[in-house]
């Protein structure tokens, strides 16, 4: 049971350097992980809080 758990640890801790070097190396090999620059408009109806 022990070594499955150190398996499991070691696992997780691979996955997250993964995840950290694919978010340096990501836009060297082509990803865009930029939101998309648009204005959003949405209108607002506020109402006082004690609700008359």
């Amino acid at each position: 049971m022990r070594k499955l758990f150190i398996f499991l640890m070691i696992l997780v801790v691979l996955a997250g350097l993964g995840l950290v070097a694919y978010a340096y190396v990501g836009p060297i090999l082509g990803a865009d992980f930029s939101a998309p620059q648009q204005e959003i408009r949405v209108p607002v109806t506020l109402t006082p809080a004690d609700g008359s």
